[in-house]
């Protein structure tokens, strides 16, 4: 591609100024250029006709004057760009008997004009070897852009947006239960990183000026308590077990769990710390947690697991499948239509038709202090102001065995039953495989197969059989009676009540005040307190 461009010549009679088209998609002669550059050599011209000329479609020459061609030497136009960055020459040719400009005295113009930077060295060369390249814009020199920086940032170790959806079951349906709340986190977890700034490159315009990147932002890890710094003060790590929450770019870390009610706002709360709630646990929900849960407000029929103690402070409607179960205590106002187990005391008001188990104690006290209906099983102690009730439903109350134990004694002494069933069954198939294997029958390869099996499924069954039976006598040496197991009635206890202690057991006839109930002589007795 080459633009059209013009120069001085001679010419018949004279001289003048030859017009040459533009090739390959070049631009056309530019008349403002055309004419300003004769009104510099104070050449007389007919503007219209150079214009019709630069419209032909070939070369033409434009005459003058008389005389010979003027010695005009080649000369350019220098633009630089506002911004500095970009300085391009555009050069007019030397007349027919003029010179051209060296490459030499073009650079040196160009350090006067304190153009020092970015020097397309090889586009002027090329420019300087062609007899063509005029009327054309080109960058001789050409600045650097700032390489820019980045910004710190911090990567955070885990999900800073939870959207409290529930989850969308298979079938379509929408499942209130489990939904992510919760950002478990382990002691020792790096919890953020931050991303060191970089400050990025200076560039330079065509003047050798610096340009200066844009200024990079640091960032400073924010925390609260339970986390530790590093010495370069790039990450942070939690020092314990529990939920990460980032607020206002500010990460915290809680070995407790808070949260205002369990209903469909949450679902299903599972966390290896301790949980506390300020209101209500909604019926059908669950509540896990590796610690404590204390929950301020009431709770209907829903599932509480706790490694540690339960507190309730309003009691539990458990509607029939309400269930707690601590590894610790169990501290409520009430029960009613509830299932409690565990390894600890409890601590109520009143339990109101519930099966209550528990591996110490079992404290009824307070203003009303009672015991109507149900199961209710401890360790070593059952105190109660009023236990049963006239016409209510039967109350069963036992002590002197730990319920836990107990529950695994009547389970394996279940599984010894059926692992015995099962050899002495297989033992039968056995016996009659030998006895006619005596008398002559041939078996196949698939009998012979399957009576192998058979062999060592017993043989399985038998070792699995010595083993329980081992771990039976040990949990009933366990479950020898407590001696100073005892049912303790502060007020009264009303005919129907049951007391077991051990293996022994009384139906109470009559109502009773202010007593004790303990095991004497293999009997369940009575003394006043």
């Amino acid at each position: 591609m080459q633009n059209g461009y013009f120069r001085l010549v001679s010419c018949t009679d004279g001289y003048g100024v030859a017009l040459y088209q533009p090739k390959g998609g070049g631009e056309e002669i530019e008349i403002e250029e055309l004419a300003e550059y004769l009104d510099g050599i104070k050449a007389g011209y007919e503007r219209k006709r150079l214009e019709m000329i630069i419209l032909g479609e070939e070369d033409g020459c434009y005459r003058l004057g008389s005389g010979p061609c003027p010695p005009v030497p080649e000369t350019y136009r220098l633009t630089v760009s506002e911004d500095g960055m970009f300085a391009s020459a555009r050069f007019i040719p030397p007349s027919e008997t003029g010179a051209r400009i060296t490459f030499d005295d073009f650079l040196k113009d160009l350090r006067f004009r304190n153009i020092t930077y970015g020097i397309k060295v090889d586009a002027l060369q090329e420019h300087f070897q062609s007899d063509s390249d005029y009327c054309t814009d080109i960058v001789v020199a050409k600045g650097k852009e700032p390489v820019q920086g980045q910004d710190a940032r911090i990567e955070y170790n885990f999900n800073t947006e939870l959207h409290r959806r529930p989850a969308q079951r298979e079938d379509g349906s929408v499942d209130y239960f489990h939904m992510t709340t919760i950002n478990h986190c382990r002691k020792g977890q790096e919890l953020a990183r931050i991303i060191p700034e970089s400050p990025g490159d200076n560039g330079y315009d065509v003047y050798g000026q610096p340009i200066r990147p844009r200024e990079v932002k640091r960032a400073t890890l924010k925390f609260g308590r339970n986390i530790e710094l590093s010495e370069d003060k790039h990450v942070i790590r939690s020092l314990v077990d529990g939920h990460v929450t980032l607020v206002d770019d500010k990460v915290f870390v809680s070995d407790v769990y808070e949260v205002k009610n369990v209903d469909v706002s949450t679902g299903n709360l599972e966390f290896d710390g301790s949980i506390e709630i300020s209101g209500d646990v909604a019926a059908n929900f669950e509540v896990k947690a590796g610690g404590n849960v204390i929950i301020n407000g009431l709770v209907e029929g829903a599932r509480i697991i706790a490694g540690g103690n339960i507190i309730i402070a309003k009691g539990m409607n458990g509607m029939g499948k309400g269930y707690l179960k601590a590894g610790g205590d169990v501290v409520v106002k009430f029960l009613e239509n509830a299932r409690v187990v565990t390894g600890g005391y409890v601590e109520t008001e009143a339990i109101l038709h519930s099966r209550v188990s528990a591996g110490n104690e079992v404290r009824v006290e307070g203003r009303k202090g009672i015991i109507v209906g149900g199961y209710v099983q401890a360790g070593t102690r059952i105190s109660a102001k009023v236990i049963g009730a006239s016409m209510g439903a039967s109350t069963i109350l036992e002590v002197g065995v730990n319920p836990l134990i107990k529950t695994q004694y009547n389970n394996m002494q279940k599984n010894i039953t059926d692992n015995t069933k099962t050899v002495k069954n297989a033992e039968v198939i056995l016996a009659n495989f030998k006895d006619k294997l005596k008398k002559g029958f041939q078996y196949n390869e698939s009998q012979v197969k399957y009576m192998k099996s058979v062999a060592k499924l017993v043989e399985e069954k038998g070792a699995e059989l010595e083993q329980m039976n081992r771990r039976m006598e040990k949990l009933r040496a366990m479950m020898e009676t407590q001696k100073q197991a005892e049912v303790v009635v502060n007020d009264e206890i009303f005919p129907g009540t049951t007391i077991i202690i051990g293996e022994a057991s009384k139906t109470i006839q009559t109502s009773y005040h202010y007593c004790k109930f303990m095991k004497e002589r293999g009997e369940v007795c009575m003394a006043a307190l």
